[in-house]
C-alpha cells in the first residue's frame, strides 16, 4: 500500500511554530520529518518541539523529488518546506508522480497563513536592510529632512493616480506614498537622543484612532459623518489644549501669542492655499461663527468661491486642477 508525501509550508512572516493543529497532528504521526538544514526556521521550530528532524542538505530538486517519493513509498514522510520555498521542487515531484505506476498520495498542508498586513513586515525588512551596513549607500545617508521633498512629491503623485482611476496606478503609488513612512521611520531609529521606530509610529496612530472614535470604541454616540468630524474635531481640540497646557511654575499664554487656539492652529504653511481655505472654513462653520465677512480683492473671492464649494459639495482644489488639465489639453482637440 502506497504511503503518504507532506510537504508541509508555512508562512515566513508568522513566527516559526505557530502551527495549525492539523499539521502538528501530521507531524506526531510522521514515520519520517525531513528538511534541508537545522538552520531553517519551520524545521528548527519542529525540533524544538521534541521531534527529530532529519537534515538532507542541499540537493537539486530533481534528486531530492526522487529521494522523498521513495521513501515515502510506504511511509508517512514529511518535508519541513525551506525559507525560499525549494523551488522547483512541487514541479520535480509532479514528475515522479507521472513516471511512478502506483505513487504515494501527496499533498501540500498549510501549517501557517499570513495575517492581513503580513507584508508590512516585509517592508520593514527590505527597509532595514537597505538602511544597515553593506545595504544601499543612498539610502544610508538619506535624513529626515533629504526625504521630506519625496513624502511631499510621492503624496502628490499618489493623488493623481486616485484621479486617473487606474487602479494599478494607485496601488503603485500608495506604495511609494508608504516607503516614505517606513523609510522615515528606519531613520528615526538612528536618533542618538529620542529614537523611535515603525512600531512607535504604528502605535501613536492606533491609539490616535481610538481615542477618535470613541462612537467605535467607546461609549461615544454619534451616528452621522458630520456629527463624527464634529466630535473628532473637539477630541482634536482636547489634545492641543492638553499639550500646551503650562508646566508648573510656567505662566498662561496670553491671547494672541504662541499656544492661543486659533483657525489656522495646526494647518502646516507648507499646505496648498486652496487645502488650506478648505480646512480654516470648514473650522468657521463648525464654530457657527455665521456668514463670512465680505472682503475686496482676488483672495476675498477666492475664499468665497471655495466657500461656494464646500457648499455644493466639491473639493475645490479638485476642481481647479482639473480645469487646469482640461485647459492644457485643450489644444489638442
Amino acid at each position: 500500500m502506497p504511503g503518504r508525501l507532506t510537504l508541509l509550508v508555512g508562512s515566513p512572516r508568522i513566527a516559526p511554530g505557530l502551527f495549525t493543529r492539523v499539521a502538528w497532528q501530521t507531524l506526531d504521526v510522521a514515520t519520517v520529518i525531513l528538511a534541508r538544514d537545522e538552520d531553517e526556521p519551520l524545521a528548527d521550530a519542529v525540533a524544538q518541539a521534541g521531534l527529530t528532524v532529519q537534515h538532507l542538505g542541499e540537493v537539486s530538486a530533481p534528486s531530492l523529488a526522487r529521494d522523498l517519493m521513495d521513501r515515502a513509498a510506504a511511509s508517512a514522510v514529511v518535508w519541513v518546506a525551506s525559507a525560499d520555498g525549494d523551488p522547483g521542487l512541487t514541479d520535480a515531484i509532479a514528475s515522479e508522480v507521472s513516471r511512478l505506476g502506483e505513487p504515494p498520495e501527496v499533498e501540500v498542508l498549510v501549517a501557517s497563513w499570513d495575517v492581513p498586513g503580513s507584508r508590512l513586515l516585509d517592508v520593514v525588512a527590505v527597509m532595514d536592510r537597505l538602511r544597515s551596513p553593506g545595504g544601499c549607500p543612498w539610502d544610508a545617508e538619506q535624513t529626515h529632512e533629504s526625504l521630506v521633498k519625496y513624502l511631499i512629491e510621492e503624496s502628490y503623485e499618489a493623488a493623481e493616480a486616485i484621479e486617473s482611476g487606474d487602479r494599478d496606478h494607485v496601488r503603485e503609488e500608495l506604495g511609494d506614498v508608504l516607503l516614505q513612512v517606513a523609510f522615515q521611520s528606519r531613520v528615526a531609529q538612528e536618533h542618538a537622543q529620542e529614537p523611535f521606530d515603525i512600531d512607535d509610529v504604528a502605535g501613536t496612530l492606533v491609539d490616535k484612532l481610538v481615542r477618535r472614535h470613541p462612537h467605535v470604541f467607546a461609549d461615544g454616540a454619534a451616528s452621522t459623518p458630520g456629527e463624527v468630524e464634529a466630535t473628532w474635531e473637539q477630541i482634536k481640540a482636547g489634545e492641543r489644549a492638553a499639550k500646551q497646557a503650562p508646566g508648573p511654575g510656567e505662566p498662561d499664554h496670553p491671547p494672541g501669542e504662541p499656544g492661543h487656539e486659533d483657525l489656522l492652529h495646526g494647518i502646516p504653511r507648507s499646505l496648498p492655499s486652496l487645502l488650506a481655505a478648505d480646512k480654516v472654513l470648514a473650522r468657521w462653520q463648525r464654530a457657527g461663527r455665521g456668514p463670512l465677512p465680505t472682503g475686496e480683492g482676488v483672495g476675498s473671492e477666492l475664499l468665497a468661491l471655495v466657500a461656494r464649494a464646500r457648499a455644493e459639495g466639491l473639493d475645490a482644489d479638485a476642481e481647479l486642477r482639473a480645469a487646469v488639465a482640461a485647459l492644457g489639453t485643450a489644444h489638442l482637440a
